[in-house]
Formats: structure tokens, C-alpha cells, sequence
């Protein structure tokens, strides 16, 4: 039986006045690929930042391995010491290598010595790809690479859960896949993920649940084949609707 991760509860986040969300819940379990989806600015983006504290939450709950992770007095630092951040800008450092940027958390944050960061890089390095590029540095490398790096860095931290904030919008369109590609192979593995993205053959090929969001709210939420061809709520239809035939169209040219 598998255990919750994550769990959410009444989570709500104002930013000027405006509520940005609005009493969200949701429950992630382990091993689970979890996809949200909708349209832009309406705080998917904000609630991945609050499930690891980048942003606070105004009020609610969240829940990770059963200890409630917002709680007056909790070391955030080592709260997000639980979570990989992939995002989408894939933020590297660009004065070290590939090899460099996945082992900096390694020894800055996990203490660990060069000889044995060095070989937990070099292993997540192999796991996303990107062996032979080891010595380059951000700026020599392709877009999707960069994210491949950053990928493997979140990676060699052994988090409960990585995030994937919009990783391939920064993106050229024929790179986008073998960024999604390493997402699939960790899936596979039993890597527990959540992503916000817009593609729809990812969400629906790999995603053990879809979170449709609008407005702040979870609209509907289900596995692929209820939200792609049984969706209850007719936004939500509407939505799905619209952004198959806007990616259908793209593919055609």
C-alpha cells in the first residue's frame, strides 16, 4: 500500500491583496507523478514553491512524511534538504562545470569530501546523460543540456521529492524531449515528482494523476484517461480542449 508524501490542506497564499491560492488540498504518495496543469497565472507555480518554503504560505497545512513541514519554529534549510528543485531557468552557476554545479550541494550543504561528491555527481551525471560533458560549463552547453545538469543535481541531494517548475519553457522545441525523456526514466524508477508543465503527451503518457488548476482552486483532479477523455468539470474539458489543438497546430508547422 502506498503512503502519502506529501499532503496539503487548506493552503492559501495572498500576494497584494489578491488571494493567489485559495484553500488548496491535495495529497501526493509515494512513487507518484503528479502533473498540474492550467492556465498561466493562476498559481501553480506559487503552490510548487510553498510545498519546499521558497514561498510561505499565508495559512493552511503541509504535510511531508507525516511531520507538518510550516510549523512555527521548523528549520526550513533543512525542510528543503527533502526536495529537488528543477526550474525552469535552470539557475547553474556558470564560473563552475556541469560536474562542479552537482557537486557544490554536496559538500556545501551535506558536508561531504571531494572524493566521494565527485563520484555521486559523476553517478547522477551518467543517470541523466550527460557523462560526456562533465568539464563543460553552462555556457557551453545547449539549453536542454543545462537542464539535464540541473537535473542531475537535484538528483545527488537523495531528495523525498523533486519538483519540476515549467523545465522545459525555456526551451528550443527539439530539445524539449530529452528533457522529458530523463523525466520518463525517473517516473519508470519510481522517483515521486511533482510538475507543472504544459505538455499534454507527458501529463498523459506518465502522470499517475492530473491537478487541473484555475483561479487559485484545484478545479478536478484524476488519473489521464478521466481527465483527457472523461473530464466531470466542463473548464476542465474546455481547457484540455484548447491546448491539444494549440499543440496539434504546432506540430504542423
Amino acid at each position: 500500500m502506498t503512503k502519502p508524501i506529501i499532503e496539503v490542506k487548506n493552503l492559501k497564499k495572498v500576494y497584494g491583496g489578491r488571494e493567489i491560492l485559495k484553500n488548496i488540498a491535495l495529497t501526493v504518495n509515494e512513487g507518484d507523478t503528479v502533473v498540474i496543469i492550467g492556465p498561466s497565472g493562476t498559481g501553480k507555480s506559487t503552490f510548487l514553491r510553498c510545498l519546499n518554503l521558497l514561498t510561505y504560505p499565508d495559512s493552511g497545512e503541509i504535510w511531508l512524511d507525516g511531520k507538518l513541514i510550516n510549523a512555527p519554529g521548523v528549520n526550513q534549510d533543512e525542510v528543503r534538504q527533502h526536495y529537488g528543485m528543477v526550474f525552469q531557468d535552470f539557475l547553474l552557476f556558470n564560473h563552475l562545470t556541469a560536474l562542479g554545479n552537482v557537486m557544490i550541494g554536496l559538500t556545501k550543504v551535506k558536508g561531504l569530501n571531494q572524493e566521494t561528491a565527485k563520484e555521486k555527481a559523476m553517478k547522477e551525471l551518467r543517470h541523466v546523460g550527460m557523462q560526456d560533458h562533465i568539464d563543460q560549463y553552462p555556457g557551453q552547453l545547449s539549453g536542454g543540456q543545462k537542464q539535464r545538469v540541473a537535473i542531475a543535481r537535484a538528483l545527488a541531494m537523495d531528495p523525498r521529492v523533486i519538483l519540476f517548475d515549467e523545465p522545459t519553457s525555456a526551451l528550443d522545441p527539439e530539445l524539449i524531449g530529452e528533457v522529458l525523456g530523463v523525466m520518463k526514466k525517473l517516473a519508470l524508477e519510481g522517483m515521486t515528482m511533482v510538475c507543472v508543465t504544459h505538455e499534454m503527451g507527458f501529463a498523459r503518457e506518465v502522470a499517475d494523476r492530473i491537478v487541473f488548476m484555475e483561479g487559485g482552486v484545484v478545479v478536478e483532479e484524476g488519473n489521464p484517461n478521466e481527465m483527457f477523455y472523461h473530464p466531470k468539470v466542463q473548464r476542465t474539458k474546455e481547457f484540455l480542449w484548447k491546448i491539444t489543438e494549440l499543440y496539434a497546430s504546432s506540430e504542423k508547422k
